[in-house]
């Protein structure tokens, strides 16, 4: 019998992820100036304010309120009506030195023997149903929400004439919802329901004060936006998609547009937003699992985000060398020791045949050196490499390499540096996974 399966995400504009993105460029900013920086950043946004707060051990300065505004103003709150702009908000400051007790766990000497940042235990997942390993509710999910950011920032489609000119009415804030159709063996049937809400301008004005003029304003506007929707929006999301997920949009496909009518007021004036409150959206969308800690606004040797990108790869590479169709992946540690405390592997009974999963823990044993200081090394984490992570999800992404460059009053020049992002993605390990389990 088939059953549904639901995953959401939020565009770079919604509260939470506003949040996230913040504490993510501070990072990259430690970590461009002084790559050993400790930093655990925490933002808060609301109406007209941003709070920034944490630990930060580092021999670098940085122009904190400057990138902070410019950060928001690129996200696209750049106008005094949404009530919080990158012009005219206020920052609060309240970073102080990470703690010495933790300190002591962590920096030592040799890099191999640094200690994990803080107990805990943290996930990988990998599924064959998608190109990139992902979960489809949540890839689709992503892909809406990006291509929505896309249009947003082109100006051309979804839009108005105001003035004799043309003006897109998308706004940064927005949220998308995708539910699948599985079949028994685990496998997507169709894609079922889509959820699109997303903030707009109050584009079509009442014709007078009364009720029933803004009733009918509304109205109009929600007409609007769903014929945009379907005949922008999800053209341009499906012609970017394989042939085989393409095959799953049908007629029946159910589609809610801005549910509650109306999305003007929206962004930290009508939410208030919080660093690591978007988790799941970052992951895997509700499958698998997740250890509960945060990623953004921390360097990498809190495992709660390193020891998570590397289960990841290490999901990813062991599904696409083909040890299992699905895949997750464990692994826990305590507070300042370099070993982890245990890997466990869950396959959902879809591993190659004379393959267990405690087999497969003990090959991750041998195959991957899954102390924190191995995992920064391995994986390049102590580059700027993390405001990209911050919004669309962290796992699924396409490993490339950039150059980023940082700039501030403080330095005497503009730094410039190649970076690879998204290095946990990268299939480097298929064969010799192969070669260590036989697969030809």
């Amino acid at each position: 019998m088939s059953y549904l399966f639901t995953s959401e995400s939020v565009s770079e504009g919604h509260p939470d992820k506003v949040a996230d993105q913040i504490s993510d460029t501070l990072l990259d900013e430690f970590l461009a100036r002084d790559p050993q920086s400790h930093v655990a950043i925490e933002t808060l946004c609301t109406t007209g304010q941003v709070v920034v707060a944490g630990e930060v051990s580092s021999g670098a300065y940085v122009d904190l309120h400057s990138t902070v505004r410019e950060l928001i103003r690129e996200i696209g709150y750049d106008r005094g009506a949404y009530r919080f702009d990158g012009d005219s908000l206020g920052i609060l400051s309240a970073i102080h030195e990470q703690s010495c007790d933790i300190n002591r766990g962590v920096s030592r000497g040799e890099q191999l023997q640094q200690g994990a940042g803080d107990q805990g235990m943290m996930f990988g997942y990998a599924v064959d149903e998608t190109d990139n390993y992902m979960p489809l509710s949540l890839d689709l999910s992503h892909l809406l929400l990006r291509e929505l950011a896309e249009i947003r920032r082109e100006g051309q489609e979804m839009s108005y004439y105001r003035k004799g000119k043309l003006k897109t009415y998308l706004r940064p804030d927005a949220k998308s919802q995708v539910t699948v159709e599985y079949a028994d063996d685990r496998t997507p049937l169709r894609v079922h329901t889509i959820v699109i809400s997303t903030q707009h301008d109050d584009f079509i004005p009442a014709l007078d004060d009364t009720e029933q003029a803004q009733t009918r304003a509304d109205q109009e506007m929600l007409e609007r936006i769903r014929k945009d929707v379907e005949e922008v929006l999800l053209p341009r999301v499906i012609s970017k998609l394989p042939e085989k997920v393409r095959a799953l949009f049908d007629d029946k496909l159910v589609l809610h547009v801005n549910p509650t009518g109306k999305f003007v007021l929206g962004g930290p004036h009508a939410d208030t937003g919080l660093t690591g409150r978007k988790i799941i959206v970052d992951t895997y969308g509700g499958r698998g699992a997740h250890g509960g800690g945060a990623f953004s606004g921390k360097d990498p040797s809190k495992v709660d985000r390193s020891a998570a990108y590397a289960c990841r790869h290490i999901a990813k590479n062991m599904v696409a060398a083909g040890v299992a169709r699905e895949m997750l992946v464990q692994v826990s540690y305590a507070i300042g020791k370099a070993e982890p405390i245990n890997i466990f592997v869950d396959t959902y009974g879809t591993a190659r045949e004379g393959i267990d999963d405690a087999l497969i823990a003990e090959k991750i044993k041998e195959l991957f050196d899954l102390r924190p200081g191995a995992i920064e090394s391995a994986l390049k984490l102590r580059k700027p490499i993390y405001r990209e992570t911050a919004s669309y999800g962290h796992m699924g992404r396409e490993p490339r390499t950039v150059v980023k460059e940082f700039a501030s009053r403080y330095d005497k020049a503009p730094l410039s540096m190649e970076v690879e992002l998204f290095t946990w993605e990268k299939l480097d390990m298929t064969e010799r996974i192969k070669e260590a389990f036989g697969i030809a």
